[in-house]
């Protein structure tokens, strides 16, 4: 079944909250004939879309499945473009590998990649991310922006605002964005943003976002080297959150805030950032390729580098780093 007849037979199906609607209703919302929409209905439940069918009533929804389908998605997103194309898998080793394909084969801006399971997802640095079936959402979003090729690393950011304020959104829970890459709640990990660029001196060709959520792990669902570092949504909230309304309110805000972006640049972004950062204001050590800094976080710049002063007064701004969080008799590694 194609993925515009799957989006028309569970809208009408939806639609129909709850009641029967005929075979021949399905037939011309779809365009096809009622042996076809037979044919459709048993694909759908082959999916796990849970579908009555009673003689001379027709079909009815009864239950969709816990999967990101197209369908899902499209249903009730409030976007204008971003999110319109949904390529979803089951299990993959990574949604980023497959983005990047597609981003090469010119697929359009906004085209999402989203899957149950990733077997192989990774973070920065190519850490593994731990990605369990049907327990978060784990997707790459591509966007071609006309922009130069050092403006990559602010969508970075522009991701992480949106995460925040669609985890707030759906589940009231506060949360904090540690830079450039990490949502917390509480100190520990919910989510792992990774933006990879592709582009020539002067131009981004297209940027792969990666975002990934913890959303209804137990703690038994981690590993015992992430469960003091880690954290679901599931556990902080204490109930299980709906992954369809989490995506929709990420791709919502990410659109909002690239289109905000496209129009005014970083600054007004920025504002936004600052009111979701951890730990400015504190001393806190930077890991990069040329040693460690450590001092005060003073926040970043207008192009969202990291500013830290160290003990001496000397300001350093920092582009990539791992950030530890200082105590008075030891660091913190949120990993």
């Amino acid at each position: 079944m194609s993925r515009t007849i799957r989006k028309q037979m569970i809208e009408a199906l939806s639609r129909a909250d709850g009641t029967f609607i005929s075979g021949q209703a399905l037939a011309d919302v779809i365009g096809c004939s009622r042996t076809a929409i037979w044919k459709h209905i048993e694909d759908l439940r082959k999916s796990g879309v849970e579908i009555e069918a009673v003689r001379k009533k027709g079909y009815r929804l009864i239950k969709m499945p816990d999967v990101l389908i197209e369908g899902q998605i499209l249903l009730g997103l409030e976007t204008k473009t971003i999110g319109h194309k949904v390529v979803h898998f089951d299990s993959v080793e990574s949604t980023q590998q497959i983005a990047h394909q597609l981003a090469v084969e010119g697929t359009p801006d906004g085209t999402v990649i989203i899957a149950e399971e990733q077997t192989g997802g990774r973070g920065r640095m190519a850490r593994p991310w731990y990605s369990p079936k049907q327990k978060g959402i784990w997707m790459s979003l591509i966007v071609r922006p006309l922009l130069p090729l050092e403006k990559a690393p602010q969508f970075t950011l522009i991701a992480a605002i949106a995460v925040a304020r669609a985890i707030e959104e759906v589940t009231k829970l506060d949360v904090k964005i540690k830079w450039p890459n990490d949502i917390l709640h509480k100190g520990r990990k919910v989510t792992g943003i990774l933006t990879e660029v592709q582009g020539e001196a002067d131009q981004i060709n297209y940027l792969v976002i990666g975002v990934g959520v913890n959303v209804n792990q137990t703690r038994t669902d981690f590993p015992d080297q992430l469960r003091d570092t880690a954290t679901s949504l599931l556990i902080e909230k204490g109930e299980l959150i709906s992954r369809k309304k989490l995506v929709q309110s990420i791709l919502k805000f990410f659109e909002k805030y690239y289109t905000l972006y496209l129009e005014k640049g970083f600054v007004p972004l920025k504002i936004i950032w600052e009111s979701y950062a951890d730990r400015i204001g504190e001393i806190v050590t930077a890991r990069t390729i040329n040693g460690d800094v450590v001092g005060i976080a003073l926040g970043i710049t207008d192009e969202g580098v990291l500013i830290i002063q160290d003990h001496m007064g000397k300001k350093h701004h920092i582009y990539s780093a791992d950030i530890e969080f200082n105590h008075s008799n030891t660091n913190e590694t949120l990993l």
